[in-house]
């Protein structure tokens, strides 16, 4: 059967970044798979399975950084496939459990985002200034929450070159009434004289504590660093990467050139090579501490999480990692 119409438009607006933010494109990935189970109309609950697999498939590969999407994809495969091999297992139940386990994972994925902002809110002090970067859910549920609870704060956001998404940030931070600057991302050493604290989102969250973020997020944390300023990520806990456990480097997405110069600068300066890193990597010694549902926790504990919350999939690469050995 044919990936559903719906389903290609979706992957094509996560390839190209209409739609964007690591949560988002996570419950956008759950909400497809939802589409394309409902869509299926053959009989067979094998050619069902192999469906559903192609459409994970081409949904992991829509953006190869962010870890939100291969683990909301899994989340609902995993719990597919277990139940596919129960012996009452049919077809109607089959899709009765995509169904489920999506719905489950953006319910989850929501009340994630609220429970960072009650709980990063507690490390935000009356009259302090915040540094942002991007455009993060969880990092401005932390900010907007501790502004409900009557905390005069101001905040800079960076603008977010090449895409802008600061721009976002600075957008929703005025509708809430709190005050904003935004600022070039080159000014951020200039300005962090005047941050008390750093508050970043995460695309992923490796095994050492290490995050990969938007670009630029590793100069933020630098400069924080020198000036002695504290840098918080504000993570839910399925950005987590499991694979980094085992060793798997977390691959970094370069984008179109064509998002840093118009096409006609590349066609009348072909001896230019441009290059757009979309994320950068973060190392653990330059955060103070990652902001998760489960509560606040050094980056050095990350492990701990992947263990907590990935356990079961820890187990099965393990399997699979030494079936291979043997094979081989």
């Amino acid at each position: 059967m044919k990936i559903p119409h719906e389903v290609l438009k979706i992957i094509e607006d996560i390839r190209t970044m209409r739609v964007r933010g690591a949560g988002k494109i996570a419950r956008t990935a759950a909400k497809a798979l939802i589409i394309a189970s409902e869509e299926y109309r053959g009989t067979s609950l094998k050619e069902y399975l192999t469906y559903m697999e192609l459409i994970a498939e081409r949904l992991k590969n829509a953006r190869p950084t962010a870890v939100s999407l291969p683990n909301a994809v899994n989340y609902v495969l995993s719990r597919l496939k277990k139940a596919s091999m129960e012996p009452s297992s049919t077809l109607n139940k089959a899709k009765f459990i995509v169904r489920e386990s999506a719905n489950d994972f953006i319910k989850r994925s929501f009340e994630a985002i609220k429970k960072i902002g009650e709980i990063g809110s507690k490390r935000i002090s009356d009259g302090e200034v915040i540094l942002t970067h991007c455009n993060s859910t969880a990092a401005l549920s932390v900010i907007i929450t501790a502004h409900h609870q009557g905390k005069h704060i101001e905040v800079f956001a960076t603008e977010t070159r090449p895409k802008f998404q600061g721009h976002i940030t600075a957008k929703i931070l005025a509708k809430e009434g709190i005050p904003i600057t935004l600022i070039p991302d080159s000014a951020v050493r200039y300005f962090m004289k005047d941050i008390d604290k750093v508050i970043v989102g995460a695309d992923t969250v490796t095994a050492n504590g290490a995050v990969v973020n938007k670009v630029g997020t590793s100069l933020i944390a630098l400069a924080a660093h020198e000036a002695r300023v504290r840098v918080f990520v504000a993570a839910e806990t399925y950005k987590f990467s499991p694979a980094t456990v085992l060793g798997e480097l977390v691959m970094i997405e370069e984008r179109d050139p064509t998002e840093v110069v118009p096409p006609e600068y590349l066609y009348e300066n072909p001896e230019v090579i441009v290059r757009n890193p979309a994320f950068d990597v973060t190392p653990p010694e330059y955060i103070d501490a990652i902001i998760t549902e489960k509560g606040i926790i050094p980056p050095q504990a990350a492990i701990l999480i992947l263990e907590e919350e990935y356990g079961w999939v820890l187990k099965d690469y393990f399997i699979k990692e030494l079936n291979f050995a043997e094979e081989s």
